[in-house]
């Protein structure tokens, strides 16, 4: 049905068929090469975000993630593939999590029976879409043994965040020069706006003030798929450019980028937005307490 998801047996079968090239791939690696670890399960919800308005995502029922295992287990077993199996150590589920536009749908925590399964078969879960869930919220992810959390939006958006804060600053510090202005968020829409197939399955608005604002500040943060337009990364340039080696004054660096004029270091552009970025991936640091959960920074 191409209106609907894959059957558990066709799935359980390319599952299996996947491994087996990645085992006879590892075959050929030299002695003493780590063997392959597997994730399997197929409970993802759309990439990059929900698009529209919905209630909120319902948690895999338990029942559902045995059955995915137990089919699965079957298919590497027809493929010969029982040692394999032994390295399969998480299972993707949907715990209850997502994003959109304009909502963030918290960690419900109602996963006991899921929970439960995963210790008793020795396996953690995989959780996608855990973006821009606060830490109490992906601490109670981990201890609820989804230890492979999947991030990727919320990165970008933090970088668009970044570069948006030094425009501003770039516009504070060339205030008798408004010619040199890199007008890096214009550029940015004018990409959009020529080519809009990345963004425009995902955003609705009443006019054209709303879809520009949506294009900018969207949580769905389709622009991610721009930053590589020509004319962007030309506008980039220049707004590094015009930065570097400047001293901002600290009270400016604070209105835009609060966490980097706490800090004595100085900063060139691309660190600052480098900083900005690292603060999301030190909260899932904290939350998965490094050494006991894995993390996963990789979003289509």
């Amino acid at each position: 049905d191409p209106h609907g998801p894959l059957a558990d047996t066709v799935a359980a079968a390319r599952t299996a068929d996947l491994a087996a090239a990645a085992e006879a791939a590892a075959a050929e690696r030299p002695p003493g090469a780590a063997a392959p670890l597997y994730v399997v399960g197929t409970e993802v919800p759309p990439p990059g975000g929900q698009s529209g308005s919905h209630s909120g995502p319902a948690a895999t029922r338990a029942v559902d993630a045995e059955r995915t295992l137990a089919l699965t287990r079957e298919a590497f077993a027809r493929r010969g593939l029982e040692r394999a199996w032994e390295r399969v150590f998480a299972l993707v589920v949907q715990p209850g999590v997502e994003f959109g536009d304009d909502v963030v749908f918290r960690y419900p925590g109602k996963t006991r029976e899921l929970s439960a399964l995963a210790a008793a078969r020795g396996i953690v879960f995989e959780a996608h879409s855990t973006d821009y869930q606060d830490e109490p919220a992906l601490r109670a992810l981990v201890g609820d043994r989804f230890a492979v959390l999947k991030v990727g939006p919320e990165l970008t958006f933090a970088f668009r965040e970044a570069v948006f804060a030094l425009e501003a600053i770039e516009g504070e510090l060339l205030g008798r020069a408004p010619e040199r202005r890199s007008g890096v968020r214009q550029a940015l829409d004018d990409a959009m706006r020529a080519l809009p197939r990345h963004w425009k399955d995902w955003y609705t608005g009443a006019d054209e003030d709303e879809l520009r604002l949506r294009r900018a500040f969207s949580l769905s943060d389709r622009c991610r798929y721009y930053w590589t337009s020509p004319g962007v990364q030309d506008a980039l340039r220049r707004l590094h450019a015009n930065l570097e080696g400047r001293r901002i004054p600290r009270g400016l660096l604070s209105q835009h980028l609060p966490d980097a004029a706490a800090s004595d270091e100085i900063l060139p552009p691309e660190g600052l937005e480098r900083g900005h970025v690292r603060r999301v991936l030190r909260r899932y640091a904290r939350a998965c307490r490094p050494g006991k959960a894995l993390v996963s920074a990789a979003r289509g």
